[in-house]
């Protein structure tokens, strides 16, 4: 785990050091031929490699502001709970495996990362109550990995314009850096920093989430009612219009639709367990 976080700090470092890359000429082409490449780019899926090149220079430009909660115990056991909840997911392998931690930050909000990168602020871990409520928060951002919403916020005339990038292929010939690579993908990484930072996904999207969150829920052993009490609170705060309900739709609906779900699935007892594990953290 510690490799890891010291890899995202380090490609910040890259990031901020990467210079600009000038664009190469392209052979001229008939207008006809133009037009049919432009259509097999737009059409071209996003690789899981791409995938998780792309998230990790988001979490990246994440962490430049919200720098790691220094509690080696507390990353471990969000990261335990996150693993948790990820198997149960109907997409419980990505390209680089999941990764989870938590981000010195009193605003409660999340991030869900393309690729599986999932970062969650200590706001938002004082918020919950217990360890089902974090598994409830965790579901939902891992929903967001598993049905790419991230990656598929990519302007689609901006990837298709970095598909068809010679420099790109030029770079994973020679290996592919990961400095070099970030600059490469600039546009894309902007476009989902965007949506996951500043303009929040969709309704549809969030709700979808919501969804797959109680599923994944139910299926790992926690009490799918933990995200509708997570939600409750998140309503009460909402007015306040920082973190999280800067880039989510209105809670109240999606508390109103997660009761509606939540009849369906049958509540299970919360264990002894799992809330002395969680009150042993310092949060």
């Amino acid at each position: 785990m510690n490799r890891f976080f010291f890899s995202l700090i380090l490609l910040v470092a890259l990031l901020l050091l990467g210079g600009d890359v000038h664009s190469q000429a392209f052979p001229p082409a008939t207008r006809a031929e133009m037009r049919v490449a432009r259509a097999q780019r737009a059409t071209r899926n996003v690789s899981e490699p791409e995938e998780y090149l792309v998230g990790r220079a988001v979490a990246a430009r994440i962490l430049t502001a919200n720098p790691l909660v220094q509690d080696p115990k507390l990353q471990l056991y969000v990261n335990e709970v996150g693993q948790t909840v990820a198997r149960k997911s109907s997409r419980p392998k990505t390209y680089r495996g999941y990764h989870f931690a938590v981000l010195e930050s009193p605003e409660p909000n999340a991030f869900a990362c393309p690729g599986g990168i999932i970062l969650i602020t200590r706001g938002m871990l004082k918020m919950c109550a217990n360890e089902d409520e974090l598994a409830a928060a965790l579901a939902h951002e891992v929903a967001h990995v598993a049905h790419r919403d991230g990656i598929n916020s990519i302007v689609k005339s901006r990837w298709a314009e970095v598909a068809a990038d010679r420099r790109i292929a030029a770079a994973k010939e020679r290996g592919g850096r990961a400095a070099e690579m970030a600059t490469l993908y600039e546009g894309s990484i902007n476009d989902v920093f965007k949506s996951i930072a500043t303009n929040g996904y969709s309704r549809t999207a969030e709700w979808a989430a919501d969804q797959e969150a109680l599923r994944t829920l139910s299926r790992a052993g926690y009490n799918p009612v933990a995200l509708a009490s997570l939600l409750t609170k998140m309503v009460a705060q909402e007015k306040r219009g920082v973190g999280i309900y800067r880039t989510h739709p209105p809670t109240a609906l999606r508390l109103t639709k997660v009761n509606m779900q939540v009849k369906d699935l049958k509540p299970e007892k919360i264990q002894k367990v799992r809330d002395q594990r969680f009150k042993e953290q310092k949060i």
